[in-house]
């Protein structure tokens, strides 16, 4: 790899199949970095021409040599993958993102690797390695659920647990279980949908079919938890703003032994009546101190959704501001 250093800045990748990769088809990866560094970037053969000022040079440059090193490593480039290396890089412009992206935390019944996308999720994913109580706070679409259920499957896999069980309140803005169609359980289902979704894409059907008959995989709401002592088992709370007080101290004194606990939540979307304190909200005040408890919390620089997801959260937090001035 060639480079000259000025305010022009030359780049040579010497295999063919990569460099095309890396480009994107019709040089679209280019031009996201391009608008999104202001840099000017052009393409000849496998030569790219980078040119603008000092810092859009230089991070045009970071991004192309760490995303090219990432598919020298097997790792399948996607256009969303550029959008989250331009976040990661702008950020911390001394991120390895060979570091984050090639730290694979499961592989799906598609043969898809889950791996972190942005600095927050991979000390989400370390913090969950290491830590038997994790909160992860932070915004939709900040990949909290979803890594979270990858790390419990890929527990569940290695046999570091014998079982995972999944909760969340069955609370939603406008709603109350009683007025819904069918018995306890149809009741309940619609809320605890989501994390069906998330097994669902990780594994097969008919897997997780059998697995829940077996009571090796638990989807319930944070009601039926009371009472239990849950052993050897990888236990994540989704939606945890909507725990009263009560709920959340009920849920954390449930915790057995060789148990690992996450527990998720966007404290900038609670339901629960007024009158009523937020099981994580209170949580996070009081739990941050206790040795062995982890806290992570993202942000909308983390949103690894549509990127349409982040603008649309930056926008309610413009009104929300608007409204308390």
């Amino acid at each position: 790899m060639e480079s000259e250093n000025n305010k022009k800045q030359r780049l040579t990748f010497s295999d063919n199949e990569l460099s095309r990769r890396l480009f994107g088809e019709h040089n679209h990866n280019l031009e996201q970095i391009s608008n999104a560094t202001d840099a000017s970037i052009h393409a000849r053969g496998n030569t790219v021409f980078i040119e603008g000022d000092d810092i859009a040079v230089s991070l045009s440059k970071k991004i192309l040599e760490q995303v090219y090193d990432l598919l020298r490593n097997g790792y399948p480039v996607y256009p969303n993958d550029i959008d989250y290396a331009i976040n990661v890089l702008s950020k911390n412009d001394r991120a390895c993102l060979k570091d984050i992206f090639l730290d694979t935390v499961y592989i799906t019944s598609k043969k898809r690797s889950i791996t972190p996308k942005s600095q927050s999720q991979k000390e989400y994913i370390d913090a969950m390695r290491n830590f038997d109580i994790v909160f992860g706070i932070g915004p939709a679409g900040t990949g909290k659920t979803y890594l979270a259920m990858a790390m419990a499957v890929a527990a569940l896999a290695k046999g570091i647990v014998n079982r995972i069980i999944l909760t969340r309140p069955a609370v939603e803005a406008g709603e109350t279980l009683g007025f819904l169609p069918g018995d306890l359980t149809e009741k309940v289902d619609p809320y605890l949908r989501p994390l069906y979704d998330a097994l669902h894409d990780m594994m097969k059907f008919e897997k997780v079919s059998n697995l829940m008959q077996q009571g090796v995989i638990e989807v319930a709401p944070i009601a039926f938890m009371r009472g239990r002592t849950l052993n050897d088992s990888f236990i994540i709370l989704d939606e945890a703003q909507n725990t009263t007080s009560e709920q959340m101290k009920m849920f954390l004194t449930r915790i057995g032994f060789s148990s690992k606990a996450v527990i998720t939540g966007d404290i900038t979307q609670i339901d629960l009546p007024e009158n009523r304190a937020s099981g994580l909200v209170e949580a996070k005040k009081i739990l941050q101190d206790i040795k062995g408890i982890k806290f992570t919390f993202f942000s909308k620089a983390d949103v690894v959704r549509h990127r349409l997801v982040q603008e649309i959260i930056e926008a309610y937090e413009i009104l929300d501001k608007s409204k308390r001035s």
